[in-house]
């Protein structure tokens, strides 16, 4: 499959979203939170405490909308620095009691608006990854769809970085590289050959440490069976984080983060 059709792929509506990870973690045992006690609220980025196996989680995550309404509430996946700093205070939260955090991104990039640049957008982003390289709990980031900019790469700082099959992690769209080099956004499936930004081209990279499959032989697997593996997936690997001490965990991150 061409890199552009995979693009395509991972800006599918009908796309797993945070909000259907967190149901098949958590059911009904989850409490959202709301505002980052600053300037107010965000709807792109969904946060809060779930139960799994009956042990608590951070989980934090960019929420995309399926329909057109939806995607106008939650600013087509664009959060504000509201939301990233919303994160922030779940992610003290989290480390302050000890719970584990669960990042999922599906972003184009930050929303980009003169108003956002005046609330600080940059030095939210920037706050994000300083905090992130910081934490002692276990934590782990997954892509889902997109994870364009520092949008993503600012909930994306984790123990361990993974990404669905058919999803994208790059600096800028296709389009937008494809503007910037060659004046021409219709070149953007030529871009997306050249920018090494699928999960398989990553992975020889070293720059995520897993992919979860969302085909099995050569056909799609259902939405459903698909979150049923991915958290088991994400329940046996925080399993795996809990028996490292936090100083080994902190000391392989930043070493990690380091060679990039």
């Amino acid at each position: 499959m061409k890199a552009y059709q995979i693009v395509q792929k991972a800006r599918d509506i009908k796309r797993i979203s945070t909000s259907d990870v967190i149901g098949a973690l958590c059911g009904d045992d989850f409490i959202e939170c709301h505002g980052d006690r600053i300037m107010g609220d965000d709807a792109a980025i969904i946060g809060g405490v779930g139960l799994v196996d009956d042990q608590p989680m951070t989980i934090i995550g960019i929420q995309k909308g399926k329909t057109t309404k939806e995607n106008i509430k939650r600013n087509f996946g664009s959060a504000s620095p509201a939301g990233y700093r919303k994160a922030q205070r779940l992610m003290k939260q989290a480390e302050k009691f000890g719970r584990p955090i669960l990042t999922l991104i599906n972003t184009a990039g930050a929303f980009c608006s003169p108003e956002s640049e005046e609330n600080g957008i940059g030095e939210a982003i920037a706050s994000s990854l300083l905090l992130m390289s910081e934490l002692t709990v276990p934590t782990i980031a997954i892509i889902l769809g997109e994870g364009g900019s520092g949008g993503a790469i600012a909930l994306a700082l984790a123990d361990q970085v993974w990404m669905l099959e058919n999803a994208i992690y790059s600096i800028l769209s296709p389009e937008g590289f494809a503007s910037i080099l060659w004046k021409d956004a219709k070149q953007a499936g030529k871009a997306a050959d050249m920018m090494k930004l699928t999960a398989t081209e990553l992975l020889d990279l070293k720059v995520i440490d897993r992919i979860v499959p969302e085909t099995y032989n050569s056909k799609p697997v259902e939405n459903d069976v698909l979150l049923e593996r991915l958290s088991h997936l994400i329940k046996r690997e925080f399993k795996k984080l809990g028996q490292k001490t936090a100083q080994e965990r902190l000391a392989q991150r930043q070493d990690r983060f380091k060679q990039f």
